[in-house]
């Protein structure tokens, strides 16, 4: 098994992406996107950070956030996440001989992947890359389409032109 090195920094800001274990044509995520957005409100109630830029797809989601000055533990936070989330569904998932015997849920992919964001470009292109997702991935043919997003506040914040990114519908018109 890998040896994982994680960058703690007090204050620091992360990009993570989070994904379910069972990813293929799985919609769990923004079939519960009310228990997802509650479980996260818990959790920043107890132990804040900023989200700065959040995206939910239906078996992923990534997200940019920032820890107060004095915590570093973006771990705890995302364990409370997962865990919270995990016991707010019924038990229905498949599980595996290793996750009964270890007690867990089928919920989660065990780790995740994060970035310690460097400077502010590194910070953009993260920012960028989450709001953009779900265009990517197909799903919508404007960003601003994908309602589980913060591209729309960043857009009421003046960060965002409402546009951004282009319109799929009208770029195939002009081909």
């Amino acid at each position: 098994m890998p040896n994982y090195r994680r960058a703690f920094v007090a204050g620091g800001t992360w990009f993570f992406t989070v994904n379910l274990l069972q990813r293929r044509g799985n919609d769990l995520l923004v079939r519960e996107i009310e228990t997802l957005r509650h479980v996260v409100w818990q959790v920043r109630k107890r132990h804040p950070f900023t989200i700065d830029a959040w995206v939910v797809l239906p078996e992923h989601l990534h997200a940019v956030l920032t820890l107060p000055p004095d915590d570093a533990d973006f771990s705890l936070r995302w364990r409370l996440i997962k865990s919270g989330f995990s016991r707010a569904l019924p038990k229905t998932e498949h599980l595996s001989v290793v996750r009964q015997k270890t007690g867990e849920r089928g919920i989660w992919q065990r780790h995740y992947w994060e970035h310690l964001i460097r400077d502010e470009l590194d910070y953009q292109r993260h920012v960028d890359y989450v709001h953009v997702n779900p265009f990517k991935h197909g799903l919508v043919k404007r960003v601003s389409d994908w309602p589980y997003s913060t591209f729309h506040r960043a857009v009421a914040a003046g960060i965002y032109p409402a546009d951004w990114c282009g319109d799929m519908t009208a770029d195939a018109a002009d081909d």
